[in-house]
């Protein structure tokens, strides 16, 4: 498919859950970017650069993935790169409720550009980046739950080695 996808988030930091729906979508969508947007709501423990980083080396084996942010309206980033498809993961049932409300109001914004839902595997259903930051705040162990650069980097931040 040629088409262009976008995955949005704060990704504060990338984890396997993350890496997962990106994955897929990568390999549904001709174009994938991941956008990292700049939430004025949350205090991230990585600057925007560093989160960039993060998804850059996460997901270098995929050449048709791009990493970009952005400031402001999602529906106006996926407009500004020819975006037909946003890709929204889907953890658990409590996540539909939230996420339909963005969706209902991306469809009033511009009609145009469908989300699709992706269910994470059942092995990160759980998972999110508030845990992994909490579980490496206090040494626990976060192998399993995101790439392992991602890991060295959360130990350098909370001084965990």
């Amino acid at each position: 498919m040629g088409k262009i996808a976008v995955v949005p988030g704060t990704f504060d930091p990338i984890t396997n859950g993350h890496l997962d729906i990106i994955n897929r979508g990568a390999s549904i969508f001709g174009e994938v970017f991941v956008v990292v947007l700049n939430n004025s709501s949350k205090n991230p423990l990585f600057s925007v650069e560093e989160r960039m980083q993060l998804i850059i080396d996460a997901t270098s084996h995929l050449p048709n993935v791009k990493v970009q942010t952005f400031s402001g309206l999602l529906i106006d980033y996926a407009e500004s790169v020819n975006a037909s498809v946003i890709i929204r993961g889907l953890r658990a049932v409590s996540d539909f409720e939230y996420e339909m409300q963005i969706t209902s109001m991306n469809r009033v914004l511009n009609d145009q550009i469908e989300t699709f839902f992706i269910m994470t595997k059942n092995q990160y259903s759980f998972l999110s980046s508030s845990i992994v930051k909490e579980v490496a705040r206090y040494g626990g162990k976060i192998e399993e739950l995101v790439p392992s650069h991602v890991e060295i980097a959360l130990k350098e931040k909370y001084n965990t080695y």
